[in-house]
């Protein structure tokens, strides 16, 4: 079995949240969704547990910080081609979402955009080309 990942994120609004997520294409996994929290999958490995505060408050004692004014991580998923990191980006500013709160990157084997949720987590899209990512990072 491959490894899994499952993002847990504390969001304000849940159902805001959910609606965001899905219009994204993530589809919600209604086995691990409840009125405190939703498994949102974004691929065969990738799943993201959007969690109300109280939710996330049973995992960790330490303070919710406000992802709109701090950073604590950068997600970032890969698309198949720069349409596709285009077309995401896209589809999360129709949902709500703020474009690009990271700089574009393009280097011509590799092309990244990002987008913020409705609660300021940052989401990195990235594209890289096949025989690029096969041969490793460039030399400096």
């Amino acid at each position: 079995m491959p490894k899994l990942i499952f993002v847990n994120l504390p969001v304000a609004d849940l159902p805001a949240s959910i609606a965001f997520y899905k219009a994204v294409g993530a589809e919600q996994n209604l086995n691990f969704s409840d009125h405190t929290a939703a498994c949102m999958v974004l691929s065969e490995t990738i799943f993201v547990m959007l969690l109300t505060h109280e939710k996330y408050r049973q995992f960790t004692s330490k303070e919710i910080p406000d992802a709109r004014a701090s950073a604590q991580v950068l997600l970032c998923v890969s698309e198949e081609s720069r349409e596709a990191v285009d077309g995401q980006v896209a589809k999360a500013t129709a949902a709500g979402g703020t474009a690009d709160p990271t700089p574009l990157q393009d280097y011509g084997f590799m092309y990244g955009r990002s987008y913020e949720d409705p609660d300021g987590h940052i989401w990195e899209v990235m594209w890289m080309d096949p025989a690029a990512a096969a041969g490793g990072p460039p030399a400096a």
